[in-house]
């Protein structure tokens, strides 16, 4: 009888561990805060930040970070292990694009799914601290069945200097950026300093609660979008659109990611940038 409680305690431990994911709910996920040049490198890892669409595989079935399950060919999930795997389903540097349509698309396209990799980054049921999943990781991965199912390669950060080249080289590669992981932290499904993401520019999501008519070459069209931050702060941004987003304007409701350079007195981002819709995710 003990043996068998202690069994089931251990299952409902490890269940507890992993995000929960009810029906039509987001996954817990383990969300980065922004790293500032100055702040302790002390027990840092540090990888390349992949441009793609958030991938959870709870044992059974991938989702995105929003929740919506993702219809992946059979073939691209054989192989998972039962056990969740957080990362980031990615076509390559540059094509973000590619990752979004083929990851929403409900209908699997086969040849566009073979473009994709899924670049797996944590454990989240994993006992331990990042680097004891880490090690539980490289044990697992590769599998020899499914070679799109990827290891995110980490290494030490060091110095300041040494991430502030390494960022650079990254970015001159086509990547986005890079993600810095505490190794000695345990997983929580929340925004925090544990998980650090460093770019050339500050970037965050806001949603869409109005269109704003342009003027002279824009005046049958959009000329801004008014936004509002996930904190409940509105302004427009007018500029980083193309005449496609122009034309059709992110709709009311849905998330947009912008570029920003810091923030004014009152906390509003200085000269915001659209850059997407964020299609894959909302805010949090």
């Amino acid at each position: 009888m003990l043996n068998r409680r202690s069994l089931l305690l251990a299952a409902l431990g490890a269940a507890l561990a992993a995000p929960a994911l009810a029906r039509n709910a987001a996954p817990s996920l383990m969300l980065a805060d922004v790293y500032r040049p100055g702040m302790s490198l002390a027990d840092y890892w540090v990888s390349e930040k992949y441009d793609g669409v958030r991938g959870y595989w709870d044992g059974k079935q991938l989702w995105t970070r929003g929740g919506e399950p993702v219809a992946a060919p059979a073939w691209f999930i054989a192989s998972l292990p039962r056990q969740p795997l957080d990362g980031e389903l990615w076509a390559g540097r540059g094509r973000f694009a590619h990752a979004v349509s083929t990851v929403r698309s409900q209908t699997p396209n086969d040849v566009a799914w073979r473009e994709m990799r899924f670049m797996v980054f944590d454990m989240p049921a994993q006992p331990g601290d990042f680097t004891t999943r880490l090690a539980a990781l490289r044990r697992l991965l590769p599998i020899t069945d499914a070679p799109w199912v990827t290891l995110v390669p980490q290494e030490r950060a060091t110095t300041e200097a040494e991430l502030q080249a390494l960022l650079d080289k990254t970015v001159k590669m086509g990547g986005e950026g890079l993600v810095l992981h505490r190794g000695g932290s345990l997983y929580r499904g929340e925004r925090n300093h544990d998980l650090l993401k460093f770019k050339p520019y500050d970037d965050a999501e806001a949603r869409v609660v109005g269109h704003v008519t342009g003027k002279g070459r824009n005046s049958a069209r959009l000329g801004a979008l008014i936004v509002e931050t996930p904190e409940g702060k509105r302004f427009r941004i007018g500029s980083g659109l193309t005449d496609a987003d122009r034309e059709h304007p992110p709709a009311i409701g849905s998330w947009v990611t912008y570029r920003f350079n810091g923030t004014n007195a009152s906390g509003l981002p200085r000269f915001a940038r659209f850059m997407r819709v964020r299609e894959d995710a909302p805010h949090s």
